[in-house]
């Protein structure tokens, strides 16, 4: 058994505390959070011990691993501070506010030699896996272009104020939103090398964007466009979408729908000549315990798998993760510039 904790007991740590508390191979021992209100319910309706300090929490309960679900501009202290005392580390997206911070953060992390991962749950859909199996498998051929978007209906009025208002919380489209999918590109395709033409707008928001739009060059010289809008009501919720087209054909998936479009024969087994469809209750492995999506579970599992020893660290590391913040800082960067 793995001992673990959760720090921050907010939307997704409380997502993280379902499953944890669920999972064969954990011993939950610890929840901290800031907020009383959030505490006293877990208390009533909980055995889990609860902390306001998760320090005290850390030196009492001495835990394997601890999720860290805190609001970002706290990551880099939080999980120095794990790292210091050789713990394994899951850190909600995104990892870092600042690149600096994330490669320290990195190389502290391979220097004690830790089990790390960053909560793109992206990677672990069955639709996103499949298409990347087919492209390491070179069956589009030579990729020439994509498209990365998400569209959702966050923010839809003026008046909201929350964490996702405040640019020092980490708030804002293109960290919030816009990071999934760079971070998918990064990993479908290729790390993104520049941003041209970038666009950082707000609609309702005051102090943050509620939309991104930028050209693309990735470090294999492939180009493409990213579009990410939080701001759209014409959609219920968060939808994603990555389109790839190559020589040999194209592929549009989101994480409910694989479409791939061959211009021969020569495929995967259970691919044919022109246009497939696969669903991803086709794709996606069964997990031991359901909440939001298998996805949630999985990434869940593969930590707590990786922890034992069981699969390597290879998925949704620190560095990965730090990837993807270089990415968000050079489209910021060139939409400065682009506006003045």
């Amino acid at each position: 058994m793995i001992k673990v904790a959760l720090i921050g007991a907010g939307k997704m740590g409380i997502s993280h505390l379902s499953i944890l508390g669920a999972h064969p191979d954990v011993n939950l021992v610890g929840v901290s959070d800031t907020s009383k209100i959030v505490l006293g319910m877990l208390e009533k309706y909980t055995k889990f011990p609860c902390y306001t300090d998760y320090i005290k929490m850390i030196d009492e309960v001495k835990p394997d691993a601890v999720f860290v679900a805190v609001p970002t501009r706290f990551h880099f202290d939080v999980i120095k501070k794990l790292i210091e005392r050789d713990i394994h580390i899951f850190a909600e997206k995104p990892f870092c506010l600042s690149t600096d911070e994330g490669e320290e953060l990195v190389a502290l992390a391979d220097s004690h030699n830790l089990i790390n991962q960053v909560g793109y749950h992206n990677k672990f859909l069955g639709t996103f896996q499949e298409v990347k199996k087919i492209i390491n498998g070179g069956h589009l051929g030579d990729i020439y272009h994509f498209t990365g978007e998400a569209y959702g209906p966050v923010v839809l009025k003026k008046e909201q104020d929350t964490w996702r208002s405040k640019p020092s919380e980490g708030g804002g489209c293109l960290m919030d939103y816009a990071s999934h999918v760079i971070d998918l590109i990064n990993d479908l395709i290729a790390p993104i090398d520049s941003a041209r033409g970038s666009s950082i707008k707000s609609i309702y928001s005051k102090y943050v964007d509620d939309a991104v739009y930028s050209i693309l060059e990735l470090s294999n010289k492939v180009t493409g466009v990213l579009s990410v809008n939080w701001s759209d009501e014409t959609y219920r919720k968060m939808t994603t979408t990555i389109t790839i087209i190559g020589t040999k054909g194209k592929i549009i998936s989101d994480a409910t729908q694989l479409k791939v479009y061959f211009k021969d024969d020569n495929n995967p087994s259970g691919y044919s000549k022109g246009w497939n469809i696969k669903y991803v209750t086709d794709l996606t492995m069964q997990v031991d315990f359901y909440l939001r999506g298998e996805e949630y579970s999985a990434q869940i599992d593969y930590f707590i798998n990786a922890v034992m020893g069981k699969v390597p660290n290879t998925i949704n590391t620190f560095k990965s993760a730090l990837l993807t913040d270089r990415a968000i800082s050079k489209i910021r960067n060139n939409s400065k510039q682009y506006i003045s």
